[in-house]
């Protein structure tokens, strides 16, 4: 899969680096195929990750939150994280310009347990989940799927009960990635 540091990386990277393990095999050249494209191709792997695992890479995170924010993140690709979400900042602000500008100048949250405890295991998607300090400069292809995930908690919060407790083993929701018709979600 593309790393975070190129045109190709988009939603559909970050997405299938969430829910499943990606792997490349090898590559392809382009002279085993008639007639030869003018791409390079790849034969990868991909094992999805079961819905705990899924739940846990998460963190809280609600799936059609984490939309929100990659479709506004992606939709201006060469303006940086700041100014592609400022549109939904503003909308989660009610409008207050002050709130959403302190939004998103707010420093990243400090990482869940769970998270903490999985990068001391050495888990390699947890290594890289905590969002930089500087994460309003950056462009959205060099974020991680982890980070886009630390952003969404930052904006929406993570998911709660009435209680006010966090929820960890929530409905992951159907159909959050397939195609929207006409301007829905």
């Amino acid at each position: 899969m593309d790393q975070n540091d190129g045109q190709d990386y988009g939603i559909l990277s970050v997405v299938f680096q969430l829910y499943a393990d990606c792997n490349v095999h090898f590559k392809i050249p382009p002279t085993v195929f008639y007639p030869q494209p003018k791409v390079d191709s790849a034969l990868i792997g991909l094992r999805f990750i079961g819905p705990n695992a899924l739940r846990q890479r998460l963190c809280g995170v609600l799936p059609t939150n984490l939309r929100r924010v990659l479709n506004n993140a992606y939709q201006q690709r060469r303006k940086t994280v700041r100014n592609s979400l400022k549109k939904l900042a503003l909308e989660l602000c009610g409008g207050d310009k002050e709130r959403a500008k302190a939004l998103l100048d707010s420093p990243p949250l400090p990482l869940p347990k769970a998270v903490a405890k999985a990068r001391e295991e050495g888990d390699e998607f947890a290594l890289a989940q905590e969002l930089p300090a500087n994460w309003m400069t950056k462009r959205p292809e060099e974020l991680t799927p982890g980070q886009f995930v630390e952003l969404t908690r930052l904006f929406f919060g993570p998911a709660q009960e009435p209680d006010g407790e966090e929820v960890a083993m929530g409905p992951l929701g159907k159909k959050v990635w397939r195609k929207m018709k006409h301007g829905s979600n």
